[in-house]
């Protein structure tokens, strides 16, 4: 009765890639298209106030936590979809599991949208802030998630997200199993966002619209999530944003003293 047909395996398997593969493909045609720049910090005052701009950037969102992020979960998702193969119901309650992460991660960016306005609000107060927005962003987001990479809620979510299967028993209860199921994912979406949330938002803040910086972030995280030696590299990664972030500041620095020199 458990046994799953192996043509039904390798249908989710190419059904995952293939969706993974066409966010990838979308973001690629979004970012040729002009309403890619609604997806970078620099532009989001052109989204404030327009109610279907901000819907763009929350598809633009989504697209870039299915291309990003689902990878990194796809054990999870693996390890459900096998827990529930006896079932006829098995695809629902794998696409249930899903939206579950999804709408948890969604909701993430309508909050990191309100917090960027919150911030431009308060950066408009000083002159001094508003003409040098632009590397005080990169350079706070930077240091953020460096400082971010050594606290103890981000090794406590890494070690949640890297145990797909204690996740799934602890939080699978196997009755009312619809609701059960986004739930579960949605659960796994919040200790997700605890893992990973200020690597996304270094996207948000300095990369997003870049392909290339898309693929190392989404690689990174999906390393540092999965891989046996992954927590290996937080701590070093924390360094180098720190590090990264200290640079942004010391050129932008440099620069203003040689604009007041001439």
């Amino acid at each position: 009765m458990w046994a799953a047909p192996r043509d039904d395996r390798r249908l989710f398997a190419a059904l995952m890639v293939a969706l993974i593969t066409m966010a990838w493909l979308a973001l690629w045609v979004w970012g040729q298209s002009p309403y890619g720049r609604f997806l970078s910090h620099h532009s989001l005052e052109a989204v404030r106030g327009d109610a279907a701009l901000m819907l763009v950037f929350v598809a633009g969102w989504t697209l870039m936590v299915v291309a990003m992020m689902l990878p990194t979960s796809l054990p999870l998702v693996t390890l459900f979809r096998t827990l529930v193969r006896g079932r006829p119901d098995r695809a629902r309650l794998t696409v249930l599991l899903i939206a579950g992460y999804l709408v948890v991660w969604t909701l993430f960016g309508v909050l990191a949208y309100s917090g960027d306005w919150i911030l431009h609000g308060a950066v408009e107060q000083s002159t001094w802030l508003e003409a040098n927005i632009v590397p005080f962003i990169g350079a706070g987001t930077l240091i953020m998630a460096g400082l971010y990479q050594f606290t103890p809620l981000k090794y406590k979510c890494l070690e949640k997200c890297r145990s797909p299967l204690s996740f799934v028993t602890e939080h699978w209860r196997g009755s009312h199993e619809r609701s059960q199921s986004f739930l579960l994912g949605a659960h796994h979406g919040l200790f997700c966002v605890g893992c990973c949330w200020s690597l996304m938002l270094l996207m948000f803040a300095i990369g997003a619209g870049s392909l290339g910086w898309m693929l190392v972030l989404g690689a990174v995280m999906a390393v540092e999530k999965n891989m046996p030696w992954g927590r290996k590299i937080s701590a070093p990664l924390g360094v180098l944003l720190l590090g990264w972030g200290l640079a942004v500041i010391a050129s932008a620095a440099l620069t203003e003293q040689h604009l007041h020199l001439h």
